[in-house]
């Protein structure tokens, strides 16, 4: 089964940027697409981005015009370059592949076991 691992969390003050990487180990169907979500303490777990079969880039309202996901130069690996960072975007920050376009949580079929972003303000 593939697994998913997430690097890159952090602390960093508001205004600052982060940038999250997530490397994909096993088998990926090559119809599966990759997002990043993330959970706040006390919410529920929310899309953030998603990059859909076509390479088509989805993002989030809040996090529009400061996020950007790429799939990555390695095989099997996806970024999330976040800058202009807020005090909201405190978060546990997860990858995930699954069902196209992975915009929602009953797309996935695979977690990374998640990276904390704390932005203090």
């Amino acid at each position: 089964q593939e697994q998913l691992r997430e690097s890159g969390g952090g602390s960093v003050q508001a205004g600052g940027s982060l940038t999250l990487s997530c490397v994909a180990s096993g088998y990926i169907h090559r119809n599966y697409c990759w997002g990043w979500f993330r959970q706040a303490p006390g919410k529920e777990r929310e899309g953030v981005a998603s990059i859909g079969g076509d390479g088509t880039k989805t993002y989030a309202d809040p996090v529009k015009g400061r996020f950007t996901i790429s799939k990555g130069n390695a095989k099997n690996s996806l970024s999330l370059e976040m800058t202009s960072l807020k005090f909201e975007d405190t978060a546990l920050y997860y990858c995930a592949i699954g069902v196209c376009p992975v915009s929602g949580i009953p797309d996935v079929v695979q977690w990374g076991q998640g990276t904390q972003v704390t932005v203090s303000s």
